[in-house]
């Protein structure tokens, strides 16, 4: 494949800005397409293009996530490259359903126990317990800058939020307090959790997933979805705590409020409070009670399953 062609996709998504791991991802998707046909895929027809995605789907047996991704990286690069339009490209291209599956989460007993096992470096810990704190996204956790701290403000500069878009997150106390004995110990100048090899970069995300699987070991937990279920844990116990849906939506960097309101349907708390329309009824004991032959439940057979 012509190096000239990635270059200038990757150019053109620079310019729009797409971050970093996003051109990546992308480049390897193109990558794939034009090695699977041996040619450049500006020379790829329509119909070749459709073969591939049901290839990839009954063949490769990708998962929807994975379809999901494959097809926004190949419409972004017949756009950008072979400046095609959106409404031509989704006949050929089309954008499957996403299925958003109810966040999986921790309760706060067993966060405590996954920030407080022995295993942990001090490092480790620190960005764990930022991770929960603060409910960043992996890649913005590990891009946070020593002056991205706002004391005086008690808030965290999000530069690198999804999409490019800057934000600002809470900063407790309690994490506060944390990260200034982190910073006593480590003393980072740029980067708040710096690459150990290289301290002018920022951190791995892959030392953070290190860190997480760790402590879900060691705590001797299951694994509900990988770190971003710190994030969600922090997002559905801010909601229980009685945060409003624009709020967290604001925190969360969320686009879209339909992302956020997923974590109405994770809360217990407010699960807790709904009341069947039933219990206003007052049924006489009749009503609800079988006898003879024709009843449908049998007291003495029901059991009550925990």
């Amino acid at each position: 494949m012509n190096s000239m062609i990635l270059q200038k996709f990757d150019e053109g998504m620079e310019i729009r800005g797409f971050s970093e791991q996003t051109r990546a991802t992308y480049l390897r998707w193109v990558k794939k397409l034009a090695g699977h046909y041996q040619r450049s895929p500006e020379e790829i027809t329509d119909e070749e293009l459709s073969q591939y995605l049901v290839y990839a789907l009954r063949e490769k047996k990708y998962a929807r996530k994975t379809m999901i991704l494959v097809v926004s990286a190949l419409r972004a690069f017949y756009r950008i490259v072979c400046r095609r339009s959106s409404e031509s490209l989704r006949e050929v291209l089309p954008l499957m359903k996403n299925h958003c599956p109810l966040p999986r989460f921790y309760s706060i007993e067993e966060i405590t126990r996954l920030l407080s096992v022995d295993d942990l470096q001090p490092k480790q810990r620190t960005m764990l317990i930022t991770k929960y704190a603060t409910g960043l996204r992996a890649t913005e956790l590990c891009r946070i800058k020593v002056t991205d701290i706002i004391a005086s403000r008690m808030q965290i500069r999000v530069e690198s939020g999804k999409g490019g878009k800057e934000r600002y997150t809470v900063l407790s106390p309690k994490l506060l307090n944390i990260l200034r004995n982190y910073w006593r110990l480590y003393r980072p100048s740029t980067w708040l959790f710096p690459c150990p090899y290289d301290e002018s970069k920022p951190i791995r995300q892959d030392s953070l997933y290190r860190a997480f699987i760790l402590a879900v070991k060691a705590a001797g937990l299951p694994d509900r979805g990988g770190i971003h279920s710190l994030r969600h844990s922090f997002a559905t116990h801010m909601y229980e705590a009685g945060v409003g849906l624009p709020t967290l939506q604001s925190l969360l960097g969320h686009q879209q409020l339909s992302s956020t309101m997923i974590y109405l349907h994770a809360s217990q708390s407010r699960l807790d409070e709904v009341r069947s329309p039933l219990d206003a009824i007052d049924l006489e004991p009749a009503v609800i009670k079988a006898s003879g032959k024709n009843a449908i439940f049998d007291d003495r057979r029901m059991e009550v399953r925990k």
